[in-house]
């Protein structure tokens, strides 16, 4: 089976925000180097940098990126980090047992 426009829809992003949250992606989780990322992704070195720069700085503020499912302006619990889509502790999985 031929895949390569689904591979391309991971590499190649065309929208702005799926492309932003790829080349993060790059950088945080595959630990890729910056100039790498920059230029697989169409970004200026020091454009990428500033938007490393950013999500680091909004994660450590708590507030979640634009491109999560949960902003913290619809969050009510702004300052508990096992709700923050950046935060290391994650919640067990809602179930009847403990569902409140």
């Amino acid at each position: 089976m031929d895949d390569n426009a689904c591979q391309n829809f991971f590499l190649q992003p065309a929208q702005t925000l799926h492309r932003q949250y790829e080349a993060l992606r790059a950088v945080f989780v595959a630990h890729q180097p910056l100039h790498q990322v920059a230029q697989q992704f169409g970004y200026r070195y020091g454009s990428l940098r500033n938007l490393v720069t950013d999500f680091r700085t909004q994660c450590q503020a708590g507030q979640a990126p634009p491109f999560s499912p949960r902003h913290v302006a619809d969050d009510p619990v702004v300052g508990d980090p096992t709700r923050h889509p950046c935060a290391h502790t994650s919640r067990p999985p809602l179930t009847a047992a403990n569902r409140a």
